[in-house]
């Protein structure tokens, strides 16, 4: 895979701005182990391997076990993921998904049973972030670091 583009050089602004909003994410008061699972299954939905590559570092670093970051894409199948985390997941693929059908009621009740509005507008943000930096970078191409 050659780069196609370097977003950090031609867009320095915008890139330093989702920069800011990331450390914001981090520093929210959100669980980071939350936050790091819910990126790192947007990015295997997404195939973004420089997300993949930086995300599984950062889950690690907060305390994700190497067991569920290797179940994380089979997370339904295993009880290894507790209910914090499997609505944090679920939350996760219907926002990635969410040109699928939109939000349906049924997933905001399941993330609304284990997080408050809070931190579900948290980890939205957060959701987000990682699919906008998806896009950014498989567009790219940029190779893992």
């Amino acid at each position: 895979m050659e780069k196609r583009f370097d977003p950090k050089t031609l867009a320095p602004e915008i890139f330093d701005a989702q920069i800011k909003l990331g450390m914001a994410v981090k520093t929210c008061g959100l669980d980071l182990a939350l936050i790091e699972l819910a990126q790192v299954r947007a990015s295997q939905i997404n195939g973004c391997a420089y997300c993949l590559i930086l995300h599984l570092a950062n889950a690690r670093k907060a305390g994700v076990s190497q067991r569920k970051l290797d179940l994380l894409a089979a997370w339904r199948d295993t009880p290894d993921f507790d209910a914090r985390e499997r609505a944090a997941i679920a939350w996760s693929e219907t926002l990635t998904h969410i040109s699928h059908g939109g939000v349906p009621d049924e997933a905001y009740k399941a993330v609304r049973a284990a997080f408050n509005e809070t931190e579900i507008a948290q980890l939205s943000f957060a959701i987000g972030l990682i699919n906008a930096w998806n896009r950014v970078m498989v567009a790219a191409q940029v190779p893992p670091p």
